[in-house]
């Protein structure tokens, strides 16, 4: 019986992956670079990789970024993250998950200053009953100690929950802490491997609650005890 639905935030909530790797993308162009996607992929979806963007940029050009780069950088992220809307489907889901008396969480390999100020931002940290970040846990995805966070958070236990992610390393975390995992790929994610999900989606805009449970073979639940 399933009690509880946990998301990812960067890529599943907001497509802040996007803005994320174009603010770098278009930092590396201005100097003559490329930015290696191949690089770039094992850093969705945690905040633990050994791929760090400013410091292979720094290691091509044999110099630091002057500050002024780095702001401008940081600037040119935070212009196109606010461009962007919260992705189809996230707002009916939880609020059809709070209605059928499941908790809702978020479990973000993020800070807690972004995840908790974007949700604010969006008006919906309302929506969510617990929201774990990096800050919280010793490990960050693909390690399960976000997910067990959460579920320890919501009281239920993690076979109760279903994990909705956009990335292998998310999707690796929530498999590893025992949860069900729902893949819905962004437009950075859609070509890499997803397969280790239980069930994947194009997009949670065209699948409600009752939909979900019965692709992943599962049955709604009350409220934990």
């Amino acid at each position: 019986m399933i009690r509880a639905v946990v998301f990812d935030f960067d890529g599943l909530i907001l497509d802040t992956e996007g803005p994320v790797f174009n603010s770098w993308r278009e930092l590396y162009e201005a100097h003559g670079l490329e930015l290696p996607f191949d690089r770039w992929v094992g850093i969705i979806g945690s905040s633990n990789a050994t791929f760090h963007p400013q410091a292979y940029l720094e290691e091509r050009l044999g110099r630091p970024l002057t500050q002024e780069l780095v702001d401008r950088r940081i600037a040119r992220r935070a212009e196109l993250v606010l461009a962007q809307s919260i992705l189809p489907g996230v707002v009916e889901l939880a609020e059809g998950a709070r209605q059928a008396g499941l908790k809702v969480g978020v479990a973000s390999s993020s800070s807690r200053d972004w995840v908790g100020g974007h949700l604010e931002r969006l008006g919906i940290r309302d929506r969510f009953d617990c929201v774990r970040s990096r800050d919280d846990v010793e490990h960050v995805k693909p390690e399960p100690d976000l997910y067990l966070s959460v579920a320890g958070c919501l009281g239920v236990r993690p076979e109760e929950a279903v994990a909705v992610e956009d990335s292998p390393n998310g999707i690796e975390a929530a498999k590893r802490a025992g949860m069900r995992c729902v893949a819905v790929p962004n437009p950075i994610t859609a070509g890499l491997d997803l397969s280790q999900a239980d069930v994947l989606v194009p997009s949670l805009g065209g699948i409600n609650l009752a939909q979900m449970l019965a692709r992943l073979g599962l049955e709604q639940g009350g409220p934990s005890l």
